[in-house]
């Protein structure tokens, strides 16, 4: 059974960074798509970035040039590293796996709030 733990998050000023942790169990990181996702308050859930198989990434629009995903397939943890942070990345942040169709996984930490505020 995949299980994914996210750690890292916290209270930020605007304009810091942090940088949030996803470590799986029972899947190996380098062969699934990993993605994060994130929640507001009164918001729907949306997709911040993921990494390829291949160690392709993609982001929002919202968080390109400020957010980076970085996989380490050693520690079995892919990171999420937030800068320049603003009140409006304030949500609740997860993290997901999906292997191929053909296995059918797709896994959900339970998420770390991260809150933007002076």
């Amino acid at each position: 059974q995949v299980q994914l733990v996210e750690s890292g998050g916290g209270l930020v000023q605007p304009g810091g960074s942090l940088r949030l942790s996803c470590t799986a169990s029972g899947r190996s990181v380098s062969i699934s798509v990993m993605g994060w996702y994130r929640q507001a308050p009164g918001k729907e859930r949306e997709l911040v970035g993921f990494i390829t198989i291949g160690g392709v990434t993609n982001y929002a629009d919202s968080v390109k040039g400020r957010f980076t995903i970085l996989r380490d397939n050693v520690q079995n943890t892919v990171y999420l590293q937030m800068n320049s942070l603003k009140p409006e990345d304030t949500a609740v942040y997860y993290c997901n796996l999906r292997s191929s169709p053909a296995y059918g996984i797709n896994s959900w930490g339970k998420g770390t709030l991260v809150t933007v505020s002076s």
